[in-house]
């Protein structure tokens, strides 16, 4: 089935479509200013908006949205304003225009458009929300499970997350942090910037974001890019479960890379026995915690280091240091950024919010069994209990639908290898868009495409689009690069951060 979608895939050609005249800079009704201090760089401007808590009642409550400017370097050729999401979902929004455009994408995009950061409702700068998570809290992604009894122990672990949410001082404005109501924050965000369209970039849960924009607001869209992409039903249990697929999928490239190195790490001369490495090493911290790492942080770890390949050596180093019984050299997990509060409630109020979850714990009895035998590397984490299922709301309105009834802008951009948002989840999105759709898969493991330094097929499909209006006519399929491009110091710097925050989710 692969190769026949690979074929199809590779037989498909390039077309131009029709680009409007660029636009003056729109009349606007928001006051730039500084940015604040954690986020702050060379040409960024802020601002905050008030926007609806609840658009049903858009006259009462407001709730504060903080937003952010990287204005064209050329207002000759500017096109209009592009509006970024970089995932999460609680990942905050406002530096994320200042760091794309240091990791090397080419000036005609940067003259094209003013680039739009913001917080989501819940995050950061924006009205924060919290559930009081205790440190051992906030990667409250579940252990794995080895059996039922382990279930019913996450069981309880995510009823009391749920319950310290209910108890929260932001309990109130739990309910409507939502996808659909962070996408009506967006068109609000259009509105307060006098413009009639925007353009998206999206990137891993920022995908689904933009699909729901895309499906409430699909006259209001102009050229849309959905990169990693999630599937259509946003970020459920089968979301979830999906994790577990992604890094089954992405694991022997990590395997392949060690195996070519083992002289260097010692993990092993081949893809296999690399991957009996990896099983031997969460054997024994199952029954013998290391510095802090037991079996189940191992897994999630080794899953996060495998989103960007960047981060390959840093995840050889640690496992070399846990196979001689010495500290890793760093956090298996992403460092802390000090909001970690309000992205995990954003996170867990998305969650829960845009779907109802199984309530039984039979339910995921049943999964886990299943998935560990499918996808044993972290089926039996993924596939475990989450605090959705024991959230006390439930959803204010039903998830929105994609479909196949809008304008034909979106392009899709997919790893056929990504460890957070599998191919399947992609092509199940495609489907659901139809014609409104195109969708480029790249021979390449790991999270994002859109990145100058990956892979130059994926990315120039992306950049073609944005500033050129140039979309394939038909899917398309990008082989493998052997070699990326190389990055100064400063560009360097910047993507080893984006890989850092990429992992976060």
């Amino acid at each position: 089935m692969r190769k026949q979608l690979l074929a199809v895939l590779a037989a498909a050609a390039l077309t131009a479509t029709a680009v409007p005249a660029h636009a003056s800079p729109a009349k606007s009704s928001v006051n730039w200013g500084a940015c604040p201090a954690d986020v702050a760089s060379p040409g960024l401007q802020c601002a905050s908006l008030e926007v609806p808590l609840d658009y049903r009642h858009p006259d009462g409550k407001k709730i504060s949205l903080a937003i952010s400017r990287l204005p064209s370097t050329d207002p000759a050729k500017r096109r209009g304003v592009l509006l970024f999401n970089p995932g999460g979902p609680g990942e905050p929004g406002l530096a994320f225009p200042s760091t794309w455009a240091r990791i090397g994408v080419p000036a005609s995009l940067l003259a094209e458009y003013d680039l739009i950061g913001f917080d989501p409702r819940g995050v950061a700068h924006s009205t924060p929300v919290s559930c009081d998570l205790a440190p051992e809290q906030l990667a409250f992604t579940p252990k794995y499970a080895h059996n039922r009894e382990e279930v019913v122990q996450a069981s309880t672990a995510a009823k009391q997350i749920a319950r310290q949410c209910a108890a929260s001082a932001s309990a109130a404005i739990l309910p409507y942090v939502t996808t659909a109501n962070t996408a009506r924050d967006m068109d609000r965000i259009r509105a307060a910037l006098g413009e009639q369209k925007i353009s998206y970039f999206g990137l891993s849960y920022g995908t689904y974001l933009g699909g729901v924009y895309a499906s409430l607001f699909p006259d209001q869209t102009d050229r849309v890019v959905l990169d990693s992409v999630a599937g259509p039903t946003g970020v459920d249990l089968t979301t979830a479960r999906r994790f577990a697929e992604g890094m089954q999928d992405r694991f022997p490239d990590f395997a392949k890379w060690a195996a070519v190195r083992d002289s260097t790490y010692g993990l092993g001369s081949t893809p296999a026995e690399v991957t009996a490495t990896f099983f031997k090493l969460a054997d024994k911290l199952d029954q013998h915690p290391a510095a802090g790492i037991d079996g189940s942080l191992f897994r999630l770890g080794t899953h996060s280091l495998t989103y960007q390949t960047l981060t390959f050596p840093r995840l050889a180093q640690t496992w070399q240091a846990l196979l001689n019984d010495q500290p890793p050299p760093g956090s298996l997990l992403p460092p802390a950024t000090g909001q970690e509060q309000s992205e995990r409630a954003t996170m867990l109020s998305v969650l829960c919010g845009d779907n109802s979850w199984p309530r039984t714990i039979s339910t995921y009895q049943r999964n886990v069994v299943a998935d560990r035998a499918t996808y044993p590397m972290l089926g039996g984490a993924t596939a475990n209990v989450w605090p959705c299922a024991a959230w006390p709301y439930q959803p204010v309105e039903p998830a929105v639908q994609f479909n196949d009834q809008g304008p034909s802008n979106l392009l899709l951009v997919q790893n056929m290898r990504d460890p957070a948002t599998p191919l399947s989840g992609a092509l199940e999105t495609r489907e659901a868009f139809g014609d409104r759709a195109r969708m480029v898969t790249v021979d390449q493991g790991g999270h994002g495409v859109g990145l100058p330094y990956l892979n130059g097929c994926g990315f120039n499909a992306v950049a073609d689009y944005l500033v050129n209006g140039i979309r394939p006519a038909a899917d398309k399929f990008c082989g493998a690069e052997v070699s990326v491009k190389s990055l100064n110091p400063q560009q360097q710097e910047a993507a080893s951060k984006l890989a850092e925050r990429l992992r976060q989710y």
